[in-house]
């Protein structure tokens, strides 16, 4: 499997297994295999396999800026009081390459990124430069050999490493394997996670609800953290609460996913089902039952075979806070992302809390909050809600990670604050 070949110990009935040991398993997976992508598909990808220049870049000489291509020699001891005066032999046309060279005394007009003239080492730039009637201008500068010129090379050099395994391509990156003359690049796939959402009381956002029934939730929002994340979602649906229909979509869902996320069921309720039916998955192992922390206690990490598994609570707050601090990571690393970034937060402020944020005595517990400018700094307002209330994490803007068993966080405290993506 993609996670260590050591059985890890059974962990049932709500253990509670504290969150540092959650992410000393998740950090056993390895990626995905690999694939060759067109670059303008490549943005959000992680590379594979080092990458070389097969060039120099640029392959040219270049000027920095608009100005008089010449011979350094040529401007010794020109100022604004003593100017040199050079015989202008032409103008350098962009995208060409100059059909004259530069001999002793002489210069040419030349743009930003033109291509130096033979014979020319240096450039001189336009405001120290005064063309006179004719052919004759007066440089007020001395430059030296190499000054205001690109060299060949500058940028990178042929055989030079561009990247190297694990690296994210940005859209600069994208650019430079462009500018290099490369347009397909070696990635990780995109891992594909199953999303399952279990509920007899769950209907359609179109359906108005009867006395008992709430709206479909989670199926939506993992999907759309999926995607955001680079996952690609493979929707299964909402499958009612029967051992044998949710058996059936997790097969399924295990046949065609690299991951699969199940939402509900995931506690020791009657209607619990999730733990049931992973056990009764061949060569499933279930590697944790219940996690310390809050919201989100009854989650469960299994694997069959190669695949996570990852069982969350039933009620919308606990299921994406426990998405996004473990299987959006996960995902990543599946995804060819080295394990410690993947499980760092990409995107941490530091706020003032507001108001007092209470610890738990056996669970970390993680508040959400609202960020607000103020001082020249941001604030972190405390959200109220319980693991039920969708907008406490519509409201939110990150959460803030208060250790178990302390005394909490005062208001006044800085604190840092995961910002959600």
């Amino acid at each position: 499997m993609r996670a260590a070949h050591q059985a890890h110990s059974l962990r049932e009935f709500l253990q509670m297994v504290p969150v540092e040991e959650v992410e000393r398993i998740l950090r056993r997976f390895r990626p995905l295999g690999t694939e060759v992508v067109e670059v303008e598909e490549a943005a959000g990808r992680i590379v594979a396999r080092t990458i070389k220049s097969p060039i120099d870049m640029p392959h040219f000489a270049r000027a920095g800026m608009d100005g008089l291509a010449v011979r350094a020699k040529d401007t010794l001891g020109a100022s604004a009081a003593q100017p040199v005066e050079l015989r202008l032999v032409g103008s350098v046309e962009m995208g060409k390459k100059p059909r004259f060279r530069l001999q002793a005394g002489t210069a040419a007009r030349i743009s930003t990124g033109g291509m130096m003239p033979p014979g020319a080492d240096a450039m001189v730039m336009r405001e120290y430069c005064d063309e006179r009637r004719g052919d004759r201008v007066l440089v007020r500068k001395q430059v030296r050999a190499g000054e205001n010129v690109i060299e060949v090379g500058e940028d990178v050099r042929k055989g030079e490493i561009i990247f190297n395994p694990g690296r994210r391509l940005r859209a600069q990156d994208l650019g430079a394997l462009t500018g290099v003359g490369l347009t397909r690049v070696a990635v990780y796939k995109k891992p594909k996670v199953a999303v399952i959402a279990t509920g007899d009381e769950i209907v359609p956002p179109w359906v108005k609800p009867r006395p008992g029934q709430v709206r479909d939730i989670n199926h939506y929002s993992l999907k759309a953290m999926t995607e955001a994340c680079g996952g690609i979602p493979v929707d299964f649906g909402v499958v009612r609460d029967d051992l044998g229909a949710i058996g059936r979509a997790l097969k399924r869902a295990l046949a065609r996913a690299d991951l699969v996320a199940i939402s509900g069921g995931s506690s020791v309720g009657t209607k619990d089902l999730t733990l049931r039916v992973i056990r009764g998955i061949p060569r499933a192992r279930v590697l944790v039952h219940g996690i310390g922390i809050k919201p989100g206690k009854p989650t469960i990490l299994a694997t069959a075979g190669s695949k996570p598994i990852i069982g969350l609570p039933g009620h919308p707050v606990s299921a994406l806070v426990i998405f996004g601090l473990f299987a959006v990571p996960l995902l990543r690393i599946l995804g060819g992302e080295e394990p410690e970034s993947a499980l760092r937060s990409r995107n941490v402020v530091r706020a003032t809390v507001t108001g007092d944020l209470r610890a738990a005595p056996d669970r970390d517990t993680y508040a959400r909050v609202a960020l607000e400018p103020r001082g020249g700094g941001w604030a972190a307002v405390p959200l109220k809600g319980g693991s039920s209330a969708i907008f406490s994490l519509a409201r939110a803007d990150g959460m803030v990670r208060v250790p178990k068993g302390s005394k909490g966080i005062a208001a006044g405290c800085e604190v840092e604050v995961a910002i959600f993506s």
